[in-house]
């Protein structure tokens, strides 16, 4: 029987996103045998420094990477958003999964909602979008920088650590966890990150039996989005640590993108939408960023970056 080999990181979420590949392959492919290979990154390994103090570039992917391309294993299960909107040029995008809920929840013990929080209470987040996304909706909230993966976080939320988190929402209902959402965050309230809410699955470049065997579980909308929304990354030059994020949706033929660019402390804030048909989604993607970066988004990024 033929194996393939899929590599993930150990997280619960991370084979659960790895499982539901390899479980959707199953059901189509019975005379394969799919094995799931755990690799740990050295996003797993540092747990006691701000994500945005160890660097953005293939923090929860590189050892994953150097697994693939030195063949020992087939594929590579990903959330998405956590992949370089550039990969070397050794690896693509297979395919990916039909997109789940890409926005933010806010997850509180006591129930309060975003509106009802005060400079009292302790949000927990390593994300510096998230940090800006909740400076520009109330300056005087209290953030504490938080890691670990979605159980250790709602573990330190339990033992009185913090008071309120900021979770991607899809996280935690892939988990069965979603009891603990307080309140799903509209992204007008704190836009998204870039492909959230997206399972990827990277393969080596011009691997085609690899290719040919994803084909059936491809979803082709999510991925012109997911495209979309990554160049629009990519031209703003924004790693996962740096306060930009975008949202997409498609009605009919019709797409529509929001995304932003702020600083810090929320104080400066470039948000701007653009729309055209479906087809052009990548080209109404990366003019919106050059839209933002050449109105307030390069001073934007240079002072955060300096």
């Amino acid at each position: 029987m033929k194996k393939i080999k899929i590599g993930t990181r150990g997280s619960q979420l991370a084979l659960y996103q790895a499982n539901k590949v390899k479980q959707e392959l199953e059901n189509i492919y019975t005379e394969i045998d799919f094995h799931i290979e755990i690799i740990h990154t050295k996003g797993d390994k540092i747990l006691d420094v701000a994500l945005s103090k160890i660097g953005d570039k293939g923090l929860f992917t590189k050892e994953i990477e150097v697994a693939l391309n030195a063949g020992d294993i087939d594929m590579a299960v990903h959330s998405l958003k956590d992949l370089p909107t550039v990969l070397e040029h050794s690896f693509e995008i297979g395919a990916v999964l039909k997109r789940d809920n890409f926005c933010d929840a806010l997850v509180t013990l006591n129930r309060k909602k975003l509106s009802e929080l005060t400079p009292s209470d302790v949000i927990g987040t390593s994300s510096l979008r998230r940090i800006a996304g909740l400076k520009q909706y109330n300056k005087e909230l209290t953030i504490k920088d938080i890691r670990g993966n979605v159980n250790t976080r709602l573990k330190k939320l339990e033992a009185g650590e913090y008071d309120a988190l900021i979770m991607a929402a899809a996280g935690l209902e892939r988990l069965g966890l979603d009891n603990y959402i307080t309140e799903v965050l509209e992204p007008e309230v704190i836009i998204p990150a870039v492909a959230q809410g997206i399972i990827g699955i990277e393969i080596r470049n011009g691997d085609a039996d690899i290719l040919n065997i994803l084909r059936p579980i491809h979803d082709n909308n999510t991925w012109q989005c997911a495209k979309a929304e990554r160049a629009f990354m990519r031209t703003l030059e924004g790693g996962c640590q740096v306060p930009v994020g975008c949202y997409t949706s498609v009605v009919g033929n019709m797409f529509e993108i929001t995304g932003f660019v702020a600083s810090l402390d929320g104080d400066k804030v470039v948000k701007k939408s653009s729309s055209g048909v479906f087809e052009n989604a990548e080209t109404i993607a990366i003019n919106l960023a050059s839209d933002i970066f050449n109105n307030g988004g390069k001073d934007i990024l240079s002072s955060i970056r300096m």
